[in-house]
């Protein structure tokens, strides 16, 4: 069983994986399209979830809802299924590879043998492709890396039950009908509509009021947690924003390069203008992240440099607010 599928390489897996199913399907759709439209530009602080002993911060919608926004928005239909039972939902993956039917699955990352080591940690929400299957091998185009690979029968049952946070359950999903033409120019709007009024939403723990929210804790870290756990809390922002799924300034540029390819299918300049400035919002977090770890790497807990990266993730606040109002003005 193995099906002619094209693999390339994404930036961020979920992205990755509805482009390449919606190549295979016969509609060119680009990553940062699929992650505009979906409204994946999130910051959300969670601190009542916990990951690796330490609250959660994402820079991106919930597992599965990039997907499920773009189908809606563009027209297409798609079928989700989770199993009770590994048998089941092997016979479900396989019963669709004999039909010539490519799926995404969501997976837990820490048993995936592909990924290099310092990669491989108890994170459930990571997506791939199943294209098809040789040898008792299932043939894997997992999108953020280069080249395709393989797993075994046993090992993608362990991803595909990995247990924890977000358990996959054997979640498969994949496209089931399309419209002669996809809704881009309304699927757009949509979509940028929802991330402007979710990143200047009135919740101290949503969007750039959620950014203040985390700078505030920072100043108080090294205090109030000590140390060790001061750090522990430090690593783990800039691991969510530059290991897990692409992150904070990762997602910045694929949504500035959403902007400039939205400005040409709505012929609306501003939008193009207004991707420059993400990129720049971009290229501060990613300062914010280098000048973070080496706070975290030194084991520093002295009091000013926790409140100069504090400062920098108030500023990025800031520049996200008024780039927000900026954008909803512009659509």
């Amino acid at each position: 069983m193995q099906i002619e599928f094209t693999h390339k390489q994404s930036a961020h897996c979920e992205n990755g994986v509805v482009s390449n199913l919606m190549r295979h399907n016969g509609f060119e759709v680009s990553e940062p399209m699929v992650f505009g439209i979906g409204s994946g530009l999130l910051f959300c602080y969670i601190p009542f979830l916990k990951v690796n002993h330490a609250p959660v911060v994402t820079y991106r919608a919930m597992p599965g809802l990039i997907f499920n926004r773009f189908a809606k928005r563009v027209g297409i239909k798609i079928k989700r299924e989770k199993f009770s039972s590994p048998e089941t939902a092997k016979a479900r993956l396989d019963e669709n590879l004999q039909k010539n039917n490519p799926v995404g699955l969501q997976v837990g990352v820490y048993n995936l043998l592909y990924f290099p080591d310092e990669y491989r940690f108890h994170f459930n929400a990571h997506n791939l492709v199943v294209y098809g299957k040789e040898n008792g091998n299932y043939l894997i185009s997992d999108p953020v890396m280069e080249q395709v690979t393989t797993l075994t029968e046993k090992q993608l049952e362990k991803v595909r039950f990995a247990k924890g946070a977000f358990a996959p359950k054997g979640h498969i999903y994949y496209p089931t009908s399309f419209p002669k033409e996809l809704e881009l120019k309304s699927a757009i709007i949509k979509g940028i509509k929802q991330t402007c009024r979710e990143m200047t939403a009135p919740v101290p723990i949503v969007g750039y009021k959620g950014i203040k929210t985390i700078s505030k804790l920072i100043r108080k870290w090294p205090k109030k947690k000590g140390a060790k756990a001061a750090n522990h809390y430090l690593g783990q922002i800039v691991r969510m924003q530059e290991e897990i799924g692409t992150g904070g300034g990762g997602f910045r540029y694929i949504y500035a390069a959403f902007l400039q390819e939205a400005s040409q299918v709505l012929g609306n300049p501003k939008l193009k203008e207004l991707s420059k400035e993400m990129t720049k919002i971009g290229d501060d977090w990613r300062d914010f992240a280098v000048n973070a770890s080496r706070i975290y790497k030194n084991r520093s807990a002295q009091d000013d440099a926790y409140n100069k990266v504090a400062d920098e993730l108030e500023a990025i606040a800031d520049s996200e607010a008024a780039f927000f109002k900026k954008l909803k003005k512009a659509i």
